[in-house]
């Protein structure tokens, strides 16, 4: 099974989302009116691609020769020996020689970094011991990062390919799609 770090959250949101406009698709086509079920339609799949990019296609998934970052329009791929670093901020920042790579998901967010963090000094006053400590200080992001420094060490030798950022062709045509969605909708409608 091949390991994929994500927001979990977005991605149960993005399928409820999937679920919903489905079920309001074929019902528009069932009992719609036009016009009326055409600008509803049209409303309905604008957010559907919107929700396809931004809460199921961002992604990083660790492969055997390096790993590959799906952000909403941009797909990069980094083998493990170029990996230099993995950093956390505001994003997961991958950075390969002069390319750096900011991945959409998962993020940790101001919140959940001032929890951890709060998490860590209570159990620390409380003397556990410093590495539990400083373990409950990480957000899900920092655990991500660990993985993908510890793959990269790991599996160094079995690199395969070379560094490169490419647009997402099957995000292009969502986004065409959902353009010529409204546009036909303006003019029938």
């Amino acid at each position: 099974m091949k390991q994929v770090f994500r927001s979990k959250l977005a991605w149960v949101f993005g399928w409820a989302w999937i679920i919903f406009a489905a079920w309001n698709a074929w019902d528009l086509i069932v009992r719609g009116s036009m016009p009326s079920a055409l600008i509803a339609g049209a409303v309905l799949g604008v957010i559907t691609v919107f929700v396809g990019l931004l809460a199921l296609r961002p992604a990083i998934i660790p492969e055997e020769g390096g790993v590959r970052i799906r952000n909403p329009f941009r797909t990069a791929y980094v083998p493990w020996s170029d990996l230099d670093e993995v950093q956390v901020s505001n994003a997961i920042v991958i950075v390969a020689g002069d390319t750096t790579v900011r991945c959409w998901s998962p993020q940790p967010s101001a919140r959940e970094r001032a929890k951890a963090a709060r998490r860590a000094t209570r159990k620390q006053a409380s003397e556990q011991r410093p590495h539990e400590a400083a373990a409950l200080g990480r957000t899900h992001a920092d655990w991500v990062a660990q993985q993908l420094s510890e793959m990269a060490v790991l599996r160094k030798r079995d690199t395969s390919g070379a560094t490169r950022v490419s647009w997402s062709p099957v995000s292009i045509a969502g986004l065409a799609a959902a353009v010529a969605l409204v546009v036909v909708t303006i003019v029938l409608a």
